[in-house]
Protein backbone atom coordinates (compact mmCIF):
# COMPACT_ATOMS: atom_id res chain seq x y z
CA UNK A 1 0.00 0.00 0.00
CA UNK A 2 2.81 2.17 0.60
CA UNK A 3 4.27 1.70 -2.66
CA UNK A 4 1.44 2.29 -4.20
CA UNK A 5 0.92 5.45 -2.04
CA UNK A 6 4.27 6.57 -3.75
CA UNK A 7 3.65 5.90 -6.98
CA UNK A 8 0.36 7.77 -7.42
CA UNK A 9 2.29 11.00 -5.25
CA UNK A 10 4.17 11.00 -7.93
CA UNK A 11 1.87 10.50 -10.69
CA UNK A 12 -0.35 13.29 -9.34
CA UNK A 13 2.55 15.58 -8.59
CA UNK A 14 3.62 15.34 -12.46
CA UNK A 15 0.09 15.43 -13.20
CA UNK A 16 -0.41 18.74 -11.68
CA UNK A 17 2.93 20.08 -13.25
CA UNK A 18 1.88 19.37 -16.65
CA UNK A 19 -1.11 21.19 -16.02
CA UNK A 20 0.17 23.81 -14.63
CA UNK A 21 2.53 24.10 -17.57
CA UNK A 22 -0.43 24.18 -20.31
CA UNK A 23 -2.34 26.92 -18.14
CA UNK A 24 1.00 29.12 -18.18
CA UNK A 25 1.58 28.42 -21.91
CA UNK A 26 -2.15 29.02 -23.23
CA UNK A 27 -3.09 31.88 -21.05
CA UNK A 28 0.12 33.79 -19.82
CA UNK A 29 2.98 32.69 -21.75
CA UNK A 30 4.44 30.56 -24.31
CA UNK A 31 8.30 30.50 -26.30
CA UNK A 32 8.43 31.37 -29.76
CA UNK A 33 11.38 30.98 -31.70
CA UNK A 34 12.31 33.32 -34.57
CA UNK A 35 12.65 31.67 -37.85
CA UNK A 36 13.42 34.28 -40.67
CA UNK A 37 15.09 37.30 -40.13
CA UNK A 38 12.06 39.62 -41.27
CA UNK A 39 12.96 41.67 -37.57
CA UNK A 40 16.15 42.25 -38.05
CA UNK A 41 17.88 44.35 -36.54
CA UNK A 42 15.50 43.36 -33.45
CA UNK A 43 15.57 40.10 -33.43
CA UNK A 44 17.71 37.71 -34.88
CA UNK A 45 17.46 34.35 -36.45
CA UNK A 46 17.73 31.91 -33.78
CA UNK A 47 16.34 33.99 -30.89
CA UNK A 48 13.99 32.10 -28.25
CA UNK A 49 12.07 34.28 -26.79
CA UNK A 50 9.21 34.64 -24.57
CA UNK A 51 5.28 35.90 -25.86
CA UNK A 52 3.18 37.43 -23.16
CA UNK A 53 0.09 35.97 -24.32
CA UNK A 54 -2.06 37.64 -21.12
CA UNK A 55 -1.62 41.34 -22.12
CA UNK A 56 -3.97 41.70 -24.45
CA UNK A 57 -6.67 39.37 -23.09
CA UNK A 58 -7.42 35.67 -21.95
CA UNK A 59 -7.62 33.34 -25.20
CA UNK A 60 -8.63 30.08 -24.96
CA UNK A 61 -6.52 27.53 -26.94
CA UNK A 62 -7.90 26.26 -30.06
CA UNK A 63 -9.98 29.55 -30.15
CA UNK A 64 -9.66 33.01 -31.45
CA UNK A 65 -11.80 34.38 -28.79
CA UNK A 66 -10.97 36.80 -26.38
CA UNK A 67 -11.72 37.16 -22.90
CA UNK A 68 -11.61 40.04 -20.19
CA UNK A 69 -9.45 41.83 -22.84
CA UNK A 70 -7.45 44.51 -20.95
CA UNK A 71 -6.18 46.42 -23.77
CA UNK A 72 -5.18 46.37 -27.30
CA UNK A 73 -1.82 46.75 -29.26
CA UNK A 74 -0.34 50.16 -28.99
CA UNK A 75 1.58 51.19 -32.58
CA UNK A 76 5.09 49.96 -31.89
CA UNK A 77 4.59 46.67 -30.26
CA UNK A 78 6.04 43.23 -31.59
CA UNK A 79 3.29 41.07 -31.67
CA UNK A 80 2.55 37.20 -32.50
CA UNK A 81 0.07 36.13 -34.56
CA UNK A 82 -1.83 33.65 -36.47
CA UNK A 83 -1.07 34.51 -40.28
CA UNK A 84 -4.02 35.24 -41.68
CA UNK A 85 -3.16 33.93 -45.42
CA UNK A 86 -2.22 30.27 -43.69
CA UNK A 87 -3.35 29.44 -39.98
CA UNK A 88 -1.63 27.06 -39.36
CA UNK A 89 1.78 29.33 -39.24
CA UNK A 90 2.31 32.10 -36.57
CA UNK A 91 4.19 35.55 -37.90
CA UNK A 92 5.98 38.37 -35.64
CA UNK A 93 6.23 42.18 -36.59
CA UNK A 94 5.65 45.00 -35.56
CA UNK A 95 2.53 47.29 -35.36
CA UNK A 96 2.32 50.06 -37.69
CA UNK A 97 -1.34 51.00 -38.33
CA UNK A 98 -4.29 50.91 -35.51
CA UNK A 99 -7.67 50.94 -36.60
CA UNK A 100 -9.25 54.11 -38.85
CA UNK A 101 -5.18 54.83 -39.18
CA UNK A 102 -3.99 55.87 -43.08
CA UNK A 103 -1.16 53.97 -43.73
CA UNK A 104 1.38 54.89 -46.94
CA UNK A 105 4.98 53.57 -47.64
CA UNK A 106 6.57 55.17 -50.34
CA UNK A 107 9.98 53.78 -50.68
CA UNK A 108 11.47 53.99 -47.43
CA UNK A 109 9.46 56.65 -46.36
CA UNK A 110 6.06 55.84 -44.09
CA UNK A 111 3.58 58.02 -43.46
CA UNK A 112 0.67 57.63 -40.80
CA UNK A 113 -2.47 59.93 -41.02
CA UNK A 114 -0.66 61.92 -43.81
CA UNK A 115 2.35 62.67 -41.04
CA UNK A 116 5.84 61.35 -42.37
CA UNK A 117 7.17 59.42 -39.47
CA UNK A 118 10.44 60.80 -38.43
CA UNK A 119 13.33 58.18 -38.84
CA UNK A 120 17.15 59.20 -37.98
CA UNK A 121 20.26 57.39 -40.09
CA UNK A 122 22.38 54.95 -37.47
CA UNK A 123 26.00 54.65 -39.19
CA UNK A 124 28.30 51.32 -37.71
CA UNK A 125 31.71 50.21 -37.95
CA UNK A 126 32.81 46.37 -37.40
CA UNK A 127 34.00 45.83 -33.89
CA UNK A 128 37.55 45.24 -33.84
CA UNK A 129 37.27 43.52 -30.54
CA UNK A 130 33.97 41.49 -30.70
CA UNK A 131 32.26 40.28 -33.63
CA UNK A 132 29.05 39.40 -32.23
CA UNK A 133 29.23 43.32 -32.62
CA UNK A 134 28.80 46.67 -34.59
CA UNK A 135 29.78 49.83 -33.12
CA UNK A 136 27.44 52.85 -33.75
CA UNK A 137 29.51 55.83 -34.36
CA UNK A 138 26.91 58.23 -34.03
CA UNK A 139 24.46 59.66 -31.04
CA UNK A 140 21.60 59.00 -33.13
CA UNK A 141 21.06 55.85 -30.94
CA UNK A 142 20.96 55.33 -27.22
CA UNK A 143 23.13 52.43 -27.24
CA UNK A 144 27.00 52.37 -28.14
CA UNK A 145 26.29 49.05 -30.04
CA UNK A 146 24.02 46.66 -32.53
CA UNK A 147 24.12 42.93 -32.40
CA UNK A 148 26.30 41.74 -35.64
CA UNK A 149 24.30 41.19 -38.96
CA UNK A 150 25.37 40.08 -41.99
CA UNK A 151 25.90 41.91 -44.49
CA UNK A 152 25.84 45.12 -42.80
CA UNK A 153 28.24 47.17 -44.84
CA UNK A 154 25.45 46.81 -47.62
CA UNK A 155 22.62 47.89 -44.96
CA UNK A 156 21.25 51.26 -44.02
CA UNK A 157 20.16 51.40 -40.74
CA UNK A 158 17.95 54.21 -39.08
CA UNK A 159 15.63 54.97 -35.67
CA UNK A 160 12.39 54.99 -35.88
CA UNK A 161 9.71 56.72 -33.54
CA UNK A 162 7.14 54.70 -34.18
CA UNK A 163 4.95 55.08 -30.57
CA UNK A 164 6.79 54.81 -27.27
CA UNK A 165 9.53 52.21 -27.80
CA UNK A 166 13.12 53.31 -29.24
CA UNK A 167 13.47 50.54 -32.10
CA UNK A 168 16.16 50.16 -35.34
CA UNK A 169 14.69 49.60 -39.01
CA UNK A 170 17.54 48.56 -41.79
CA UNK A 171 16.77 48.78 -45.65
CA UNK A 172 19.18 47.22 -48.63
CA UNK A 173 21.37 49.99 -49.81
CA UNK A 174 21.28 48.99 -53.52
CA UNK A 175 17.70 49.22 -53.08
CA UNK A 176 16.85 52.48 -55.85
CA UNK A 177 13.34 51.80 -56.39
CA UNK A 178 11.00 49.88 -54.06
CA UNK A 179 7.72 47.85 -54.53
CA UNK A 180 5.16 48.82 -52.39
CA UNK A 181 3.91 45.01 -51.93
CA UNK A 182 0.81 43.52 -53.86
CA UNK A 183 -1.83 43.97 -50.98
CA UNK A 184 -0.53 47.67 -51.14
CA UNK A 185 -0.59 48.59 -54.81
CA UNK A 186 -4.06 47.31 -54.97
CA UNK A 187 -5.38 49.78 -52.51
CA UNK A 188 -3.57 52.47 -54.60
CA UNK A 189 -0.62 52.51 -52.29
CA UNK A 190 -2.47 53.94 -49.36
CA UNK A 191 -4.56 52.03 -46.90
CA UNK A 192 -6.84 53.26 -44.53
CA UNK A 193 -7.12 50.53 -41.19
CA UNK A 194 -10.78 49.35 -40.69
CA UNK A 195 -12.05 48.66 -37.28
CA UNK A 196 -10.95 45.38 -35.58
CA UNK A 197 -7.63 44.94 -37.27
CA UNK A 198 -3.96 45.85 -37.62
CA UNK A 199 -0.99 47.26 -40.29
CA UNK A 200 2.03 45.14 -39.16
CA UNK A 201 5.34 45.84 -40.85
CA UNK A 202 8.71 43.51 -40.50
CA UNK A 203 11.93 45.92 -39.44
CA UNK A 204 14.20 44.35 -42.15
CA UNK A 205 12.22 46.71 -44.48
CA UNK A 206 13.60 45.31 -47.80
CA UNK A 207 13.42 41.31 -46.49
CA UNK A 208 9.76 40.98 -45.25
CA UNK A 209 6.76 39.19 -46.02
CA UNK A 210 4.44 41.76 -44.07
CA UNK A 211 0.99 43.67 -44.36
CA UNK A 212 2.28 46.00 -47.39
CA UNK A 213 2.35 42.06 -49.32
CA UNK A 214 -0.47 40.12 -47.92
CA UNK A 215 -2.67 42.83 -45.94
CA UNK A 216 -4.16 43.22 -42.49
CA UNK A 217 -4.15 41.21 -39.57
CA UNK A 218 -7.50 40.94 -37.68
CA UNK A 219 -7.17 41.50 -33.89
CA UNK A 220 -8.82 38.27 -33.07
CA UNK A 221 -5.74 36.49 -34.59
CA UNK A 222 -3.11 38.09 -32.08
CA UNK A 223 -1.77 35.79 -29.87
CA UNK A 224 0.11 38.13 -27.74
CA UNK A 225 3.04 40.31 -27.45
CA UNK A 226 7.07 39.99 -27.21
CA UNK A 227 8.42 40.50 -24.42
CA UNK A 228 12.15 38.84 -24.08
CA UNK A 229 15.02 36.90 -25.40
CA UNK A 230 15.95 33.93 -23.30
CA UNK A 231 17.86 32.13 -25.55
CA UNK A 232 19.42 32.92 -28.87
CA UNK A 233 21.76 30.36 -30.63
CA UNK A 234 24.50 32.19 -33.33
CA UNK A 235 24.50 30.91 -36.87
CA UNK A 236 26.45 33.24 -37.90
CA UNK A 237 29.78 32.43 -35.60
CA UNK A 238 28.52 29.58 -33.89
CA UNK A 239 27.17 28.30 -30.09
CA UNK A 240 25.54 31.37 -27.97
CA UNK A 241 24.82 34.78 -28.01
CA UNK A 242 25.35 35.35 -24.27
CA UNK A 243 24.40 39.12 -24.00
CA UNK A 244 21.36 38.74 -25.91
CA UNK A 245 20.28 36.43 -23.06
CA UNK A 246 17.21 38.66 -20.68
CA UNK A 247 17.36 41.47 -24.00
CA UNK A 248 13.66 43.01 -23.69
CA UNK A 249 12.20 43.32 -26.83
CA UNK A 250 11.24 47.22 -27.78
Amino acid sequence: MKNKSKTREYIESILIAVVIALFIRSFIVEPFKIPSSSMVPTLLVGDHIFVNKFIYGLRPPFTKKHFFQFKTPDRGDVIVFIYPVDESKDFIKRVVGLPGDIVKADGKDLYINGEKVEDTPIFVEANKEDKRKLDVTNNGWSKSSLPYVEGWDELDFAKENLGAAEHLVQFERHYHWRPMGYFMREHGGEIKIPEDHLFVMGDNRDNSSDGREWGLVPMENIKGKAMFVWLSLDHDFGWLRWKRFGTWIR
